[in-house]
């Protein structure tokens, strides 16, 4: 990466002279003035050229970006000017970064009808043409070439349904019941592994014999129990990963989901008593009516029951309120609870209620059961929705008795229940999570993912492979979250343009009922912004070190006047960096920078 970027900036200026020289310009308000005129020249002029018109609604998009980079009013918001750092980079100062002269450099590749798209980053050895005998044959040939392709970057990422990979952790399942005495029954009961749950510093020495660690793993974990950052694992997550090595070759996403990072506690630990204001990335103290209850929607709120789960999410957008399965308070109480629940039946515009928290199902079947059913009394509310990891963490919790419970309240033609879960990779896909979702779906109840698209998530086809082996288990893939831009997450940050460029280029080739279609940015307080929409959000900037400023319209718009959001993302050139250190190639995602 040092060398390609070395050689942007050795030529950037060479091939586009007649910017260059507008830049050198001594009156910055001269130089805005001409470098739009030249960009709206150059642009008119490309529409009425004969560039390829699927390359050309990009670099119309190019010049709409540059536009705004121009713009003072946007100038004003952020507190520095694009302008301004183009400008220094013209002059070579060291204060610009690497990423800031590949964003430009794209930027300008774009404009000049260039940008580095096609052919594509898996079909570039060979082009194929159609002929006029037979083109559907043909194109069949191609399409199984391009299949060929495909498959090759698929069978990077094993899965939790594949035979090797259930041996291997028969024998990991093995070792944890062996290191406590227990057996099989004791396996397939949830309450023995919420007895057993690794969360103190005696429970880092059990994980020691158990499993390798690195020393960066283990003083996190000491670190966030030392201080009671919210922490702990299920035997059955833990079997999910590789014992005897810790490369994160394959379980990456595994780990990196309950174990936290040295940056993580750092940062938590810092905001221990100001954690609510601090860590509310989505601002939810503003959109409380009542304790216990979440609204952004019309037709829709949260409500909050418990705040534990048996393992913690290190992402978990509400780790600001979280806390150890084992502290006092994790319950609303009674009188809380009825008082959440009667809110709802005051308000006749609710037409679907979400039980979250926490995680629902680490409550007892009895106390759920009063909450289903207190809400199936409500004829306004025609929605039951649950939203649980449990699947995924602790599938053993899902007995037959909680499904037919959860199933006894479906009223064909009044009443649905359904539950959103969050499966990130398919190393968690697992036999033992396909039988709780199918004595699930067994009761006419509907499972769909929300996929929370993180780093680790994030190489080239390795969602789409989650989405087939979510089909293969009966859950429909329906949102992909980007993450919350939390400081103390950004391990698992990356550039907005990535998960664009994965809806457009990888998950647009599967089968339509895998696909999801549903591409979302939570602005904080407001909600989802869809983020396939152009008109939902605009970059207005980029930082010095090529980090886009992008401008989110929230979902009020056209409804009522409500302020945007502007998020500073991730630079595309560090992505691109930590993607070539995890064994990628630079060239399989350099598309990246085309979507603005």
């Amino acid at each position: 990466m040092n060398d390609y970027v070395e050689k942007i900036k050795s030529n950037i200026w060479k091939e586009n002279r007649d910017i260059h020289e507008i830049l050198l310009a001594d009156d910055i308000e001269k130089c805005r003035k001409e470098l739009l005129s030249r960009a709206i020249d150059a642009e008119l002029a490309m529409k009425e050229s004969d560039i390829p018109l699927i390359l050309r609604s990009v670099c119309i998009h190019g010049f709409d970006v540059l536009k705004n980079l121009m713009s003072k009013r946007h100038e004003k918001m952020l507190g520095f000017s694009t302008l301004d750092l183009m400008r220094k980079s013209a002059n070579f100062d060291e204060s610009i970064s690497d990423g800031f002269y590949a964003e430009i450099e794209h930027l300008f590749l774009a404009m000049r009808g260039e940008p580095k798209i096609y052919p594509s980053f898996f079909m570039k050895e060979k082009e194929y043409k159609f002929s006029e005998e037979n083109p559907g044959a043909d194109r069949s040939n191609f399409l199984d070439a391009m299949y060929g392709n495909i498959e090759k970057f698929l069978n990077k990422y094993p899965s939790g349904l594949d035979n090797e990979v259930i041996n291997k952790r028969k024998k990991n399942k093995e070792k944890i019941l062996n290191f406590f005495g227990a057996g099989d029954d004791d396996w397939n009961d949830y309450g023995w592994h919420l007895r057993h749950l690794f969360r103190s510093m005696d429970d880092v020495e059990n994980l020691k014999k158990l499993i390798t660690l690195t020393d960066g793993e283990i003083n996190a974990m000491e670190i966030a129990i030392k201080n009671k950052i919210p922490f702990c694992i299920t035997p059955y997550y833990l079997h999910l990963m590789d014992f005897d090595n810790a490369d994160r070759k394959y379980d990456h996403q595994i780990r990196a989901q309950v174990i936290p990072t040295l940056h993580y506690v750092e940062n938590m630990l810092r905001h221990t008593k100001d954690r609510e204001y601090k860590k509310d990335f989505m601002k939810e103290r503003d959109t409380t009516p009542q304790k216990g209850i979440t609204r952004r929607y019309v037709m829709i709120s949260i409500i909050k029951p418990i705040q534990t789960c048996p393992q913690i999410c290190v992402y978990c957008q509400r780790n600001w309120q979280i806390m150890n399965p084992d502290e006092g308070d994790v319950f609303l109480t009674s009188d809380e609870l009825e008082k959440a629940i009667d809110w709802f039946s005051e308000h006749k515009s609710m037409r679907e209620v979400l039980i979250t928290g926490g995680d629902p199902f680490m409550m007892e079947d009895d106390a759920i059961e009063h909450i289903i059913k207190r809400f199936s009394e409500m004829e306004h509310i025609i929605g039951i929705r649950l939203g649980s990891r449990i699947p995924v963490t602790l599938p053993q919790r899902i007995t037959e008795k909680f499904a037919e419970m959860l199933g006894s309240y479906i009223k064909p033609g009044k009443k649905y229940v359904a539950i959103s879960t969050h499966v990130e990779h398919p190393y968690e896909v697992t036999p033992e999570t396909g039988e709780a979702i199918r004595k699930i779906m067994k009761q006419g109840i509907t499972v769909y993912n929300q996929q929370v698209y993180t780093k680790e998530t994030a190489r080239r086809f390795e969602t789409v492979k989650l989405r087939m082996e979510l089909k293969k288990v009966g859950i429909d893939p329906y949102y992909t979250f980007y993450p919350q831009g939390k400081y103390e997450t950004k391990n698992f940050l990356l550039p907005v343009a990535r998960i664009m460029q994965e809806r457009k280029e990888e998950a647009r080739l599967l089968p339509g009922a895998f696909r999801t279609d549903e591409l979302v940015f939570n602005v904080p307080k407001l909600g989802k912004n869809h983020l396939r929409a152009y008109q939902d959000n605009e970059i207005i900037g980029i930082k010095e070190n090529g980090a886009r400023v992008y401008l989110f319209y929230p979902w009020e718009k056209n409804i009522v006047m409500v302020e945007p959001y502007i998020y500073v993302d991730q630079p595309i050139i560090e992505f691109l960096d930590d993607m070539v250190r995890r064994g990628e190639k630079y060239e399989d995602y350099e598309s990246i920078w085309y979507y603005y």
